[in-house]
This record gives C-alpha cells, sequence and structure tokens, in this order.
C-alpha cells in the first residue's frame, strides 16, 4: 500500500493555527488508521508545482501513488472509500454521509466563512451587507441546531462528513457564534474529544511551531 502523502504550508501565522484544513485530513486518516506523512510547502513563495497540484495556490492537497487530489471534501471522500472506514458501504446509508459532506462544505461552511473572515480582520462594522451574512449563519445554524437536536453524528455513525462538519462549526464556535445553539456546539465538542482529532491538532500545531 502507498503511504498517502499529505501537504501543507511550511508555516502560518499563529491566528489560524489549528485551523488549517490539513487537520481534516489529518483527522480522518487517524480514525482510518491509513499510514500516510505530512510535507511542506513554502508559505511565502508558491511555486509551480504547488499550482500544478492545487490550482488556487492553496492548500492541503493529498498524494497516493499518482493520484493527486485537492479540496478537503474529495480528499476525505477519497480518504473513506480508499480505507473501508467512515462511510458505510451500503448504498443509502453512503448516499446519506455524502450528501451530509457536501451539506459541510456547501450549505454550512459557505455561510461560516465570511462571517470568520470578519472576525479574523477585526471589521466590525455594521453594514446592511454584514447584517445580511450574519442572518445568512443564524439561519444556517438554527437549521443545524434543530437537526441534532437527538442525534449524536450526521448520520447513523460516526464519518468524513462529521469531519467536515465538525471542523466548520468548531471554526464558528472560536468566535462565540454557537453560544445560541448547544446541540451544535454540544456536536462539536463529542467530535473534538475523539483521539484521533487530538492527535491531528497536536501534531497541526507543532508543525507550524517548528518553522517559528
Amino acid at each position: 500500500m502507498n503511504e498517502i502523502v499529505v501537504t501543507t504550508f511550511d508555516w502560518v501565522p499563529d491566528l489560524p493555527r489549528g485551523y488549517v484544513r490539513d487537520i481534516r485530513l489529518r483527522w480522518a486518516l487517524e480514525e482510518a488508521g491509513l499510514p500516510y506523512r505530512v510535507e511542506s510547502v513554502s508559505f511565502e513563495n508558491r511555486s509551480s508545482e504547488h499550482f500544478r497540484h492545487q490550482p488556487f495556490g492553496q492548500v492541503p492537497w493529498m498524494t497516493d501513488g499518482e493520484i493527486s487530489i485537492f479540496e478537503s471534501g474529495a480528499d476525505l471522500l477519497y480518504i473513506a472509500e480508499k480505507s473501508g472506514q467512515l462511510m458505510p458501504a451500503e448504498p443509502m446509508k453512503r448516499s446519506d454521509v455524502i450528501k451530509w459532506l457536501f451539506a459541510a462544505l456547501n450549505s454550512v461552511e459557505m455561510a461560516v466563512l465570511p462571517f470568520s473572515i470578519f472576525k479574523f480582520t477585526g471589521d466590525g462594522a455594521e453594514t446592511a451587507g454584514r447584517r445580511a451574512l450574519d442572518g445568512f449563519l443564524s439561519a444556517r445554524l438554527g437549521h443545524m441546531e434543530q437537526y441534532l437536536t437527538d442525534r449524536r453524528w450526521l448520520t447513523e455513525g460516526f464519518s468524513v462528513a462529521d469531519i467536515a462538519m465538525s471542523d466548520v462549526l468548531r471554526l464558528a464556535d472560536r468566535f462565540d457564534a454557537l453560544d445560541r445553539y448547544p446541540m451544535c456546539r454540544a456536536y462539536v465538542a463529542r467530535a473534538t474529544e475523539r483521539p484521533a482529532f487530538k492527535k491531528a491538532m497536536a501534531d497541526q500545531i507543532a508543525h507550524f511551531a517548528r518553522s517559528d
């Protein structure tokens, strides 16, 4: 079996540490028990080789032999399919995981990310656009709060959909956006108590600290 390679930046500023999306891949690979290693590319100088693997100059991407995959959702799906873990084989249950994986990245992350950018930059301006984005986020979190009532995970068992969704909601919670959503906050807490997440987090923090 090829050793999977996860590529991330060699360094990032303090603020995004613990939230760079290679943590999703590290977490899934730890949960699945697949062998992997982490390699680095320059944060300051992004080469043509970087853009060959990731056309937007972002991280992470993942290689498995000759296969190179970018976008964390695609990587998570690949890990689940390769390992036979984190996604059931039965078609209906498999489809449940896939739709919730896409929901995390499309319906929820697209609301969380603009909110988090405002928070990261310290922009507190009360514009009409900002109020609309805040309302968009509240609507998405309200739907998630309702869905997670009486549910431990998004589908029958813990899956790659939960890795994606809990990581998205974890970013919202960093800026207290889950204060009014106890079911969402409890869901994030359950997910991040998993040993595989704790190892992924510790490894990412240590990785970036080595270049300080």
